[in-house]
């Protein structure tokens, strides 16, 4: 009964779908199985993935980023007119690249928490700024050509592997970033994450910085964006429309992850998830021919769909109340209701809500 009532919560709905959409699209296209065709839908999902990863840690503190998209557009520009096709510049613009993201991050953080500024407006006005850089500087058109080394990061990878035949290096980043944000959920930060976006006030008067603890959150947030683009240099191309849109797709993972919008609990392991599922279900609705250009509106549907799913299944879980089993453990209880100052006070020593 627990493992079928994990399965149909918020959290854990989002596994049962990525299986179902994953069998629905081998039925419908049998090559999906093979090894090498399924490495290659983890290399395409890898950077929604881990923009998504950014966009949770955002999300559970209670804010919103909208810059993801412009940022990676911005990033790709840089890389394709710096780079060149001078390896030797491969490392130092890597580098500013990680600057750039880490400021943006920071100043979205800083006017959110600070001026008090709803981070909705905040990460809008940075999405419009880069984007309005972004076309100044290349006229709306194609520019700039990065050298082979630093495609390699996006569409290279191990090849003539045993079984898989081809292991993207996409699939090694997805994972060490997914790692390490887990890492961080089990840390300090991770748990201030949640108790922010559960209760701020509380957490300032529990005696953190509730102030930082955001700002270090968006600045994840752009450092997942900036990791996202490096990738699709790879295999995208340098062009301003590269990025477009992908603040709201990682949105959208993230809410059918289960995540709550407004903050206060989710997983990250279910946000990551949800970028597999909806580039699953996406895959599903070409192949069965439903036009492209309504995958805004199945987006939409699913934000509203997953939102309600989440509010319908805490309000049953609240009049049910709390379960005192001994049996229950720390995992049975993630994402459930926890006073703030408590969950604060004892972020050394507890397991944190989201994970």
């Amino acid at each position: 009964m627990n493992a079928l009532r994990s399965l149909v919560s918020p959290r854990g709905a989002v596994f049962l779908l990525l299986v179902i959409l994953l069998v629905a699209v081998t039925i419908l296209n049998p090559s999906f199985a093979e090894p090498g065709q399924f490495m290659r839908f983890i290399q395409r999902v890898a950077p929604i993935a881990i923009v998504a990863i950014g966009q949770y840690f955002v999300i559970i503190a209670g804010e919103f980023d909208l810059s993801q998209g412009s940022l990676i557009t911005a990033q790709v520009i840089i890389a394709g007119n710096l780079v060149g096709e001078d390896d030797s510049r491969t490392i130092p613009v890597l580098l500013l690249m990680i600057a750039f993201g880490a400021v943006v991050g920071l100043v979205n953080g800083v006017i959110t928490t600070l001026l008090k500024v709803p981070s909705f407006i905040v990460t809008l006005g940075m999405m419009l700024a880069l984007l309005g850089g972004v076309m100044w500087w290349t006229g709306g058109a194609a520019t700039g050509n990065p050298a082979d080394s630093f495609r390699e990061i996006g569409r290279g990878g191990i090849r003539d592997v045993p079984l898989l035949e081809f292991i993207p290096w996409a699939v090694f980043i997805l994972v060490g970033w997914l790692a390490l944000g887990i890492w961080i959920t089990k840390r300090p930060l991770g748990k201030l994450l949640i108790a922010v976006g559960d209760n701020a006030t509380a957490v300032d008067f529990a005696g953190a910085r509730s102030a930082w603890v955001t700002t270090r959150a968006f600045m994840i947030s752009s450092l997942s964006a900036t990791l996202s683009a490096v990738l699709l240099v790879g295999y995208a191309g340098v062009h301003p429309s590269v990025g477009r849109g992908y603040e709201f797709v990682a949105i959208t993972a993230v809410v059918l992850g289960g995540v709550v919008l407004g903050g206060g609990r989710g997983w990250i392991v279910a946000a990551a998830a949800g970028a597999f599922a909806l580039e699953a279900l996406f895959m599903l609705l070409n192949i069965a021919g439903v036009p492209s250009t309504l995958r805004d509106a199945v987006q939409g549907v699913i934000i509203i769909a997953a939102v309600a799913y989440s509010a319908v299944a805490f309000r049953a879980r609240r009049r049910r109340g709390p379960r005192t089993s001994p049996e229950l453990s720390t995992s049975e209880t993630a994402g459930t209701a926890e006073p703030v100052s408590t969950a604060t006070s004892r972020t050394i020593h507890t397991e944190t809500r989201g994970d």
